[in-house]
Formats: structure tokens, C-alpha cells, sequence
């Protein structure tokens, strides 16, 4: 009997239920694309697919040194809110998570998002003051959250600790319709409908330069050969600093490690997305029973995709306090993404100083609740020259002192 890997069965399901073969075959490019995007995760497919479905422009390759969704789109932990302080930032992201709530409907494949709702626990003084702040705030901005006390968040999630030594849980900010999806689904629906509208998606394509003429760029140089174009996209996360370099500009991010892990498989336990900002862990339960951990970054530059020692013992440790059933389970997996973070903890979404090149990149760990916002904003941009969305996340801000600042919004670097 002959036995296939993993990923040679799920590649097969794919291929068997959905007839796409384009983006696994990773075609050899063409001398010439109206707009190459660099980076085929959630972001970069996500920006494609608006560019097609809503100007029209389908001459479009998407290119990906690695493999479709293998960086941080399938290394994070799929939580998906939008209860942020800053208006642009509630409108980006409140756009992604509408989109989200018709994303399988619209590409026609099931990203299995699930609206759980999301708790953001408040377990100082302090935090009680930022959420409620961020609730009032939300109120204007049409984004629907709430302020609930310690007995409603037990009644949510009954297998909380409230009275923990250390770490009382004092209320938390709830918003309903936040929640979960697959996130490696995402890519693989984005995917999909570009390869359907015929982009090319090329993979094991990596680019080793920016090619420009008079200020403008031309086109760019990859291990599978030159290729021209009339606009270009950098969507690479952690890696923008050296393709922005590649294009001749600097970016004010820099590259740290975010680890995640999950548990043994157990039966249903908790129904909602639980977020300990004080201690950096939040925690959701797969579909397939997993206890699915997020933790801090790493508190130096780097650009592994492993996880280490500290992060499990201090991440565990706090929430086995507000979660003691957690002490009984055996950790099964623990891997890491790069982030790329910028100083106020918001994104860029950009012209750049080389004419015809753009930028999306400064998520930090907040890159996947966004997806089909960012895109949808980014690709508005790179078709029309102006978007509403984008407008606050200019490079031109950091000059300018124009800071959208959500490191305390958050209650954590998100």
C-alpha cells in the first residue's frame, strides 16, 4: 500500500474538490505583468484578488520565494477583531472583519470563519480604564463592543479562574462578532479565485532585485528570471526592510519573533477567543480540540520561525493561573512567525519614494485579522492612487509626527 505525506494529501483534496492546479504548478512568468505583487500570503493574494474583482486588473503575478501561505498566514493564531482606539485603525480593521463574515460566499470556498466573539480580559486597574475607554470609543466609530463585568466573563467562559492571585480577572472588553477562521483556508479561497481570473501565482520564485529607470520602477529581478511591470507590490511582512532596500528606501520596522503553541486535542471546553494581555497569551479552541496559544515576541531582532523554552514556561504559566484545567494537557506543537513592527504598533500601506512601487507591510501581530481589509485598501490604492483606508498609514507619517499609536489601545503590541 503506498502512503502519501500530509501535505501531498491535502494538496490532492484540493485539487480533487476545487479543480485548481494553477498556483501548485507555479507557472514559469511571463516577460511582462501590469502589476507583480511580491509575497503570496494572505496579504498579497488578498490584494490581487481586489485588484481583479473590483478594477479589473488581471494581468497580475503574484511571486513567493517559499511556498502559497507559508509564513505568517498559517503560523498565527486566526484570532479576528477590530475593537481598536484609533479610528483608522477601527476602520481597517472592522472593514476586514466584515469581509470576513462573507468571504466564503464571495470567493466560494469555505474559510471556515467562525464569529465566536472575542474577550479582551482586563485584569489591572489599568486596563479596566483603557477598555472601558476603547468601548466609548468604539461607540463612535459604529464598532459593536461592550464592557462586561467579572460575572458575565464567567458566564461566557466557564472554566476561568476570576480570582486568581496574581492576575484577578476584572472585567474584559467583549466584542460579539469577533472571532475565528482558517487561516491557511484564506489563502488557499484567495488563491484560487486570482488563478480562476488568470494571475499567475509562482512560487519558489524569490527576488533578488528592483529594477528602475528614471525613478519609476520597471520590473524585477527573480531566480526564475527578470520580469517587467508597470507597478509593484511589496507584501513580504518580516523580509520588507530588504526589498525595500532592493528598491532604494529605508522602512522605520523592525523583524522579531512571535511564537504560538498548541495543546493535545480535548473535547469542547471554550466557545470564545480569550485574550490576556497582561500576561501577552490569548487562547481559543480549534476545531480539532487543540488549545491554540498565542504568546509575546521575542524582546530582540530576529528572523526565526522557531519557538523557545522562555516563551512556553512564561505564556503557560500565567494562564495555567487564570485556566488551571490547562496544567493537565501535554503541549503538541510550538513553531514561530516574523513579524515586522513598526514604532507606533500600525501599519504602512504606501506609495514609496520609487514611483510605481507600493507598499503593505508594519503589521506587527495583528496581520491576520486584517487580511481582506488590508487588501481591499491596498489595492484601491495601487489601482486609483488614493484610498480612505490607507490614507492614515503613509510612510509620510513618521516625519511627520502623525503616529496612529495602538501599542496602548491594545493593551499590548498588536
Amino acid at each position: 500500500m503506498k502512503h502519501y505525506s500530509a501535505f501531498a494529501v491535502a494538496r490532492e483534496a484540493l485539487r480533487y474538490h476545487t479543480g485548481w492546479e494553477r498556483a501548485w504548478r507555479s507557472p514559469e512568468p511571463k516577460k511582462r505583468y501590469d502589476v507583480v505583487i511580491v509575497g503570496a500570503g494572505g496579504h498579497g493574494l488578498a490584494t490581487a484578488y481586489y485588484l481583479g474583482k473590483n478594477y479589473g486588473i488581471q494581468n497580475v503575478a503574484v511571486i513567493e520565494k517559499g511556498w502559497l501561505g507559508g509564513g505568517n498566514t498559517g503560523r498565527n493564531t486566526t484570532i479576528i477583531r477590530s475593537n481598536y482606539l484609533q479610528d483608522p485603525s477601527a476602520a481597517i480593521y472592522e472593514k476586514a472583519r466584515g469581509l470576513y463574515e462573507t468571504m466564503s460566499q464571495d470567493l466560494n470556498y469555505n474559510v471556515m470563519f467562525s464569529p465566536r466573539g472575542v474577550m479582551m480580559l482586563a485584569q489591572t486597574q489599568h486596563e479596566v480604564r483603557g477598555y472601558k475607554r476603547t468601548a466609548h470609543a468604539n461607540a463612535l466609530q459604529g464598532v459593536k463592543t461592550e464592557w462586561i463585568g467579572p460575572e458575565r466573563v464567567k458566564q461566557l467562559v466557564p472554566i476561568i479562574n476570576l480570582h486568581g492571585p496574581r492576575y484577578p480577572v476584572l472585567g474584559a472588553l467583549w466584542q460579539e462578532r469577533g472571532g475565528t477562521a482558517r487561516h491557511d483556508a484564506v489563502a488557499w479561497g484567495y488563491a484560487r479565485a486570482c488563478s480562476a481570473m488568470g494571475m499567475d501565482i509562482i512560487q519558489q520564485c524569490e527576488v533578488t532585485g528592483v529594477r528602475s529607470e528614471a525613478g519609476q520602477v520597471v520590473g524585477v529581478d527573480t531566480t526564475k528570471g527578470p520580469i517587467d511591470c508597470g507597478k509593484l507590490g511589496i507584501v513580504v511582512a518580516g523580509h520588507s526592510g530588504q526589498l525595500a532596500e532592493m528598491a532604494g528606501f529605508r522602512l522605520p520596522v523592525e523583524a522579531l519573533a512571535l511564537q504560538a503553541l498548541v495543546s493535545e486535542p480535548i473535547k469542547p471546553c471554550m466557545d470564545v477567543v480569550v485574550m490576556a494581555n497582561t500576561v501577552h497569551g490569548y487562547m481559543s479552541q480549534s476545531d480539532k480540540g487543540e488549545m491554540v496559544i498565542g504568546g509575546g515576541t521575542d524582546g530582540f531582532n530576529n528572523f526565526t520561525q522557531r519557538g523557545s523554552f522562555h516563551h512556553i514556561e512564561e505564556t503557560v504559566r500565567a494562564l495555567n493561573e487564570t485556566f488551571p484545567m490547562l496544567s493537565r494537557l501535554k503541549m503538541l506543537r510550538q513553531w514561530g512567525g516574523i513579524v515586522d513592527m513598526t514604532g507606533d504598533r500600525s501599519p504602512i500601506l504606501s506609495k514609496t519614494p520609487l514611483g510605481g512601487c507600493f507598499i503593505n507591510c508594519g503589521w506587527g501581530t495583528g496581520g491576520f485579522k486584517a487580511i481582506p481589509g488590508s487588501g481591499w485598501g491596498m489595492a484601491q490604492l495601487m489601482a486609483t492612487g488614493h484610498s480612505p483606508l490607507t490614507e492614515a498609514f503613509s510612510l509620510d507619517r513618521f516625519k511627520e509626527g502623525r503616529f496612529i499609536d495602538e501599542s496602548v489601545a491594545a493593551g499590548v503590541a498588536h
